[in-house]
């Protein structure tokens, strides 16, 4: 049996030896054996169950749940990977109308194509996704947040647009603040959080309670697309822009 040592699979996989590592000290991903050298060493089986969990990383799986899915005892490896192409081969399509939806965007900007306003958004998020954001905001926070879906699909397009540009407007400050290492709990950031949380109303139609804005921070940082979304803006602004939140709503309980 060919074995490889943890900078073997690490280089092999173009992951690091510390993700590995860490792999195997949650007991993910353990090592077929160790050696008298207390090198870790991986075989086929190893390689096999490294790609199910790179797989599911790449589909935004979180780690504390793949194990559970790849040691399913009524789940064989075939079933797994034909599971995985499926949910892949759906990301595909959706990327591709994305890509379409931008190439069109572009050749509006060059004068090249007439685009309808509609055509802006086709693709930009799947309905999967938008449908699920959807269900878990209104489970936490009621009528409130419906009304709020109802009202923005009823919005004309420039609406929509002026309301995100504010959104813009306040998360690049608060991440501007980041940046100068303002502390999240500083009452400096005060007037953008209360721009923030006023556009958090807006979109609500109700204000938030400070327990509703401090449930909205805690959603920022555990579900993987607000993360990914908020990290993209610069790193560490998913936490810091959750903790900005928190202590807003503890210094501000009603607004």
């Amino acid at each position: 049996m060919k074995t490889y040592t943890v900078k073997q699979v690490a280089k092999l996989a173009g992951i690091s030896i510390r993700a590995l590592h860490h792999y195997d000290e949650i007991g993910l991903l353990r090592p077929a054996f160790t050696g008298n050298n207390r090198y870790r060493y991986y075989g086929p089986e190893e390689l096999l169950r490294l790609q199910q969990i790179l797989i599911y990383r790449e589909l935004d799986v979180p780690l504390a749940e793949i194990g559970a899915l790849i040691d399913r005892p009524d789940t064989d490896r075939v079933t797994l990977l034909t599971g995985q192409r499926d949910r892949l081969d759906a990301q595909a399509k959706h990327f591709a109308g994305l890509v379409l939806t931008i190439d069109r965007t572009i050749a509006k900007l060059k004068g090249d194509a007439v685009m309808d306003d509609a055509e802006l958004y086709r693709g930009v998020v799947s309905p999967e996704k938008q449908a699920g954001y959807e269900r878990e905001l209104i489970a936490r926070y009621g009528d409130g947040v419906r009304a709020h879906f109802e009202r923005v699909g009823k919005m004309p397009v420039d609406q929509v647009q002026e309301l995100m540009a504010e959104l813009k407007s306040v998360e690049q400050g608060l991440a501007a603040a980041l940046r100068r290492g303002v502390t999240p709990e500083s009452v400096e950031l005060d007037p953008l959080l209360e721009r923030h949380r006023q556009w958090v109303g807006l979109s609500w139609k109700r204000m938030p309670s400070g327990e509703a804005y401090g449930g909205l921070a805690d959603l920022y940082i555990s579900h993987p697309d607000f993360v990914a979304r908020y990290e993209g803006i610069a790193p560490g602004f998913a936490q810091y822009l959750s903790e900005a939140m928190k202590a807003h709503a503890a210094r501000h309980p009603e607004m």
